[in-house]
């Protein structure tokens, strides 16, 4: 019997799984590979393009559409270009394409409709997918980038359900107390006890809010009336579309406790970052503070005169604020919950519940890169006279130079005290109880000498 030879180009070829001999009409996973990476890279560049407005509705809708260009080069160039179509790739480019239009054109109308569905059914379509690239991709590529890529699909659509039921739920089990208040297009939430005058006002730190002040606002209530409120984005405060350095942030805390008939005279007291706002509200409206306690207080840098735009972000920068802030609608921002437990029960269960959202990312991010505005805002002040400021430092973790900013801080008044906390780091001072009470002491110490026109002592 004669045999008939079977050649690598010849009809009777067995094409291997594994993608590495090119069958009659390509390479499948080059095409696999190249789409995938189009996709990612068309993302990219959409997030960047100066049509897409810096929120983030737009910017999501933008990397959905990024990767649904990705799914749909997929199906058109594995039909052209190979004898493996996979035409069901069609189906999660118009399932992502639709939802990126849906972001784009409606922004925060369908918001909330679409966290609640957008996540069950990318899970079904994850599964759908997986039965489809089983049957019609015959390629180690399938195992190498296809299965991995729909895993990471089902992961983002588990974690974001439950990032949505979580704060879902966390909007019941903790309630606002206090109101929110119009500063001019968008509400802060303000808070006040307490009774007496002067009226206290509490900066958080960067990245906090209110319930962060857990332990010194009832501590101070006892003393005078206390207020504490979140700026933009942080807590129950709505976002703003302002840029929020130091300047805008007191702005909006003047209009605020004015708009909230919280009239002054104001004692403020600023826990490190918040130190530099508070500084920036005294520069901004002397006549209306009387004294200051400054937390471990971040330290201001000169020159105070350059304008303040010149140091913050700029719009690739702003871009990437939201793109990171987004992973919190998966869940990420849970991560960030963490070193509150020390507080009152509710305060750190109300502090970990909404510093946990994209907003409240979003916001503490974009505080940050307003660092340096800030802090050169906050060199405005140059003088606080004869009013009272207690500077307090703590006394674990804080190295020479830290040191030696805190000392020069105090030179801003004649009437001033610099107190170190022995064995206190930087967030024990509003954190844990026993330092926290150092802390409503020393802001008890410089309502009495506003009250008393007596030195501190």
């Amino acid at each position: 019997m004669t045999r008939t030879p079977v050649t690598r180009d010849g009809p009777g070829l067995d094409h291997p799984d594994d993608g590495s001999i090119p069958g009659p009409k390509g390479h499948i996973a080059r095409i696999v590979a190249g789409s995938l990476a189009s996709g990612v890279v068309a993302a990219l560049l959409l997030v960047a393009a100066p049509f897409i407005q810096v929120q983030e509705n737009d910017i999501t809708g933008a990397v959905l559409w990024g990767f649904a260009v990705g799914w749909a080069m997929l199906a058109v160039l594995s039909v052209r270009f190979t004898d493996q179509p996979q035409r069901w790739a069609v189906v999660p480019a118009v399932f992502m394409g639709v939802s990126g239009l849906l972001l784009v054109a409606f922004g925060s109308g369908v918001n909330d409709a679409l966290h609640w569905v957008w996540p069950p059914a990318l899970l079904a379509l994850t599964v759908w997918m997986v039965v489809q690239a089983h049957g019609q991709l015959r390629s180690r590529s399938r195992w190498l980038l296809v299965y991995p890529v729909i895993a990471v699909m089902a992961l983002a659509s588990v974690s974001a359900g439950f990032e949505t039921v979580r704060e879902h739920r966390d909007a019941s089990a903790y309630p606002m107390a206090g109101q929110l208040i119009d500063v001019g297009g968008h509400r802060l939430h303000l808070h006040c006890t307490g009774s007496g005058s002067p009226t206290v006002v509490l900066q958080p730190g960067g990245g906090d809010m209110s319930s962060a002040m857990g332990w010194i606002a009832p501590a101070v209530a006892g003393h005078t009336r206390v207020c504490v409120y979140d700026s933009a984005g942080r807590g129950w405060s709505d976002a703003s579309d302002l840029t929020q350095d130091g300047a805008q942030m007191m702005t909006d805390l003047h209009a605020l406790l004015h708009r909230g008939h919280v009239p002054g005279p104001y004692v403020l007291a600023g826990h490190s970052f918040g130190g530099l706002y508070v500084r920036i509200f005294a520069a901004q409206y002397p006549d209306e503070v009387a004294g200051m306690v400054l937390i471990d207080s971040t330290g201001a840098h000169s020159p105070a005169s350059t304008s303040a735009q010149s140091w913050g972000p700029d719009d690739i920068l702003a871009r990437v604020s939201v793109l990171a802030s987004t992973s919190a609608r998966l869940g990420v921002g849970r991560l960030f919950g963490l070193g509150y437990g020390s507080l009152p029960e509710q305060s750190a269960d109300e502090v970990s519940a909404k510093i946990a959202t994209s907003t409240s990312l979003r916001s503490t991010i974009d505080e940050f890169l307003q660092a340096s505005a800030s802090e050169h805002e906050a060199a405005s002040l140059t003088e606080f006279g004869d009013k009272p400021l207690v500077v307090l430092t703590a006394g674990s973790g804080s190295d020479a130079a830290w040191m030696a900013a805190q000392n020069q801080t105090v030179s801003l008044s004649t009437n001033s005290v610099h107190r170190v906390v022995d064995g206190a780091s930087h967030p024990d001072l509003i954190l844990k109880q026993a330092d926290a009470a150092v802390t409503a002491q020393a802001i008890n110490d410089v309502v009495t000498s506003v009250r008393t026109n007596q030195p501190l002592r």
